[in-house]
């Protein structure tokens, strides 16, 4: 007898990192104790987060190839420096109201700039993907190539350094993104490292979920509800006019910035690295991780449906937008998506009221 395990994960927008996130989250708040209890390889694995995260970033780094069509170049980047320059300037205003620490009172209590560049900074790669392979150009998939060198906390100090906020040393900046610029140089000088370390990338996620959720006790997550949602709104809304009004500016026909206009789950794992770098921000860390979560949610269902209204639109002879063949090397592996789209995961997406 078989379980369909994942594909039953699959139908839940960004389902292999919040399932083990929320199972983690479960085990926290009412086992509290349990990884002293156990301790060895089990206490390890809940205070273990941070190893697992640099062994990710080194395997998600050898998938990112440095050749890259100049259309591929010119698209992601594109995409990559509007999303960075809205999540930046978004910070600084914020900054200059919030400060570092959290509002502790009232309807935005628990919201903070470390959460908002956090959910700004990280777009779905599955998502993004899937959708392009649906609604958009083939080229414009390879773009997130590019855009995956979003990944990580690295962009997120640095939006909360330029927003006047409390910095981070310089070997904290570095430490950050030499995982994934390490496993670039490995992957880009040997093709079959690259092969080898791929398909590690979707495999770790959900064990990154749950090292995760082991860190979040869930009378947060009820106090942080409606306000999450509020805050994937505003990453659809807001981030998407923006990454809409760019890929038109660039000659494109807006679906690929739509379609790059969600947050990663990835993301959630940004509040508690930046946290342990500067002691300053962990008291927002464990309410921006649940905040950052739930907009991954709020984007996985909302995104869909407005890409697919808008090519509608642009396409009004069409379902989907039109397919362009492109060379091999313009459609990105699998592996940059922090939850590589299969035929179900897609079906999901285009199918369910929510995705």
């Amino acid at each position: 007898m078989t379980v369909p395990i994942k594909a039953a994960i699959d139908k839940i927008p960004g389902g292999m990192m919040l399932i083990p996130l929320l199972l983690g989250a479960v085990i926290h708040t009412f086992a509290p104790g349990a990884g002293s209890f156990f301790g060895s390889f089990t206490g390890a694995f809940f205070t273990g987060l941070a190893p697992i995260l640099a062994v990710f970033f080194f395997c998600l780094g050898a998938t990112l190839e440095v050749r890259s069509t100049p259309y591929i170049m010119k698209k992601g980047g594109v995409l990559l420096g509007s999303k960075i320059a809205f999540a930046a300037l978004i910070g600084i205003v914020a900054g200059r109201i919030l400060g570092e620490a959290p509002i502790e009172g009232g309807f935005f209590a628990g919201l903070s700039v470390l959460a908002i560049v956090a959910a700004l900074n990280d777009t779905n790669g599955g998502l993004y993907i899937s959708l392009m392979g649906q609604y958009g150009r083939k080229k414009d998939a390879g773009a997130y190539s590019i855009m995956s060198l979003e990944s990580g906390p690295f962009l997120t100090m640095v939006t909360l350094g330029i927003a006047g906020l409390a910095a981070f040393p310089w070997q904290a900046l570095v430490g950050a993104i030499l995982p994934l610029a390490l496993g670039m140089l490995v992957g880009n000088l040997d093709p079959k490292m690259r092969a080898l370390l791929a398909p590690a990338v979707p495999a770790m996620v959900p064990f990154l979920g749950l090292a995760l959720g082991l860190t979040i006790n869930l009378t947060s997550v009820v106090d942080a509800g409606l306000l999450g949602i509020l805050l994937g709104l505003f990453v659809v809304l807001g981030g998407g006019l923006v990454l809409f009004l760019a890929d038109k500016i660039s000659g494109g026909d807006g679906v690929a910035g739509l379609a790059a206009a969600t947050t990663a789950g990835n993301a959630a794992l940004v509040p508690a690295i930046v946290a342990e770098a500067n002691p300053i921000y962990a008291p927002a860390a464990e309410t921006a991780t649940v905040l950052v979560a739930a907009s991954t949610v709020v984007t996985a269902i909302l995104c869909p449906v407005i890409t697919s209204a808008w090519s509608r639109r642009v396409n009004r002879n069409t379902q989907n937008a039109p397919a362009e063949d492109t060379p091999p090397d313009e459609t990105p592996s699998p592996a940059h998506a922090e939850t590589a789209p299969t035929p179900a995961a897609s079906r999901a997406h285009h199918a369910l009221p929510p995705t």
